[in-house]
């Protein structure tokens, strides 16, 4: 019997959504995981022999970080100061990493839950150069689904 013939999904674009708002300017994704603890049960079979098993254990958090260019847009100022100062009932958010195709169509989504933002650096400020200014958000969540 034949595979099917899967294509390969090629991440022409990036987005991420939060409240019902889409930010498609996102150039790179990195550290997207879904990991959970290993278990090592140890012990002896019917026959007397030493054994490990190794069972599925608690999820793991993770952390995602997000690149875009440096634009007008504050929404990453905002939800980090929310973070900051304490406000994190209004800091933790449900959301998305989202890929899209050449032709602008979702086709994977990542679903960050309790995701609140950890850290926002800015690209490096360096007077006549002529690269672009970017600004990368670090994101913790407490779980991640795949829809």
């Amino acid at each position: 019997m034949p595979l099917p013939d899967l294509d390969s999904s090629v991440g022409h674009s990036f987005g991420l959504e939060f409240d019902s708002v889409v930010i498609k300017q996102i150039t790179e994704v990195s550290g997207l995981k879904m990991e959970q603890d290993v278990i090592e049960l140890k012990q002896n079979t019917a026959d007397g022999r030493y054994a490990i098993k190794k069972l599925p254990g608690r999820p793991k958090a993770g952390e995602v970080t997000v690149t875009r260019g440096l634009t007008e847009d504050n929404s990453f100022e905002r939800w980090i100061k929310d973070s900051r100062f304490g406000r994190m009932t209004a800091a933790r958010r449900n959301g998305s990493v989202i890929v899209y195709d050449y032709e602008g169509i979702a086709i994977k989504r990542y679903k960050l839950i309790n995701a609140w933002p950890k850290s926002l650096e800015i690209g490096t400020l360096k007077a006549g150069d002529t690269s672009v200014l970017t600004e990368k958000l670090s994101i913790t969540y407490e779980s991640m689904e795949l829809d």
